[in-house]
């Protein structure tokens, strides 16, 4: 992987169906929603940023994040990573990058996540990069974690 090729770019017209093809290996559909479902969220709540994620220029992930309530909780919330491109450490890198996008962007010091419990994949990653567990669950019942920036 070359991460100086990792970028991350609106997601329009001219990559919407190349984005809408991402998919998730077999047994990893109960963690996280599909793309279409998540850019139904994004339209239906105009927090939400999707964004396309690209190794130089081709897609191969997605992501989502947004800030919330009174006191703007930032959360980098979906994060997907094509089937065809995952365990090369671009999942990782883009991490990275969406966290000093996202401190940036709302000019927050602490940035939030949720995963489903199973995931251990997605728990060790996040914890590798210092993402804390916080002992609470959101209202789906999703483990919450917290960075700070």
């Amino acid at each position: 992987m070359q991460s100086e090729g990792l970028n991350f770019r609106a997601i329009d017209a001219d990559n919407a169906a190349d984005v809408l093809k991402i998919k998730v290996k077999s047994g990893q559909e109960t963690f996280i929603e599909t793309v279409a479902e998540c850019l139904e969220e994004a339209a239906l709540h105009s927090e939400w940023h999707p964004v396309a994620i690209y190794n130089f220029d081709q897609v191969i992930g997605f992501a989502m994040y947004g800030a919330f309530g009174a006191n703007t909780d930032t959360w980098i919330d979906r994060i997907i990573i094509d089937e065809t491109f995952q365990g090369k450490g671009y999942g990782k890198e883009a991490m990275k990058q969406l966290i000093k996008i996202v401190a940036k962007e709302y000019g927050v010091d602490t940035i939030y996540l949720s995963i489903v419990e199973e995931n251990e994949v997605a728990r060790h990653l996040y914890e590798s990069m210092g993402f804390e567990e916080m002992n609470e669950r959101d209202p789906n019942g999703e483990l919450l974690f917290q960075y700070r920036v």
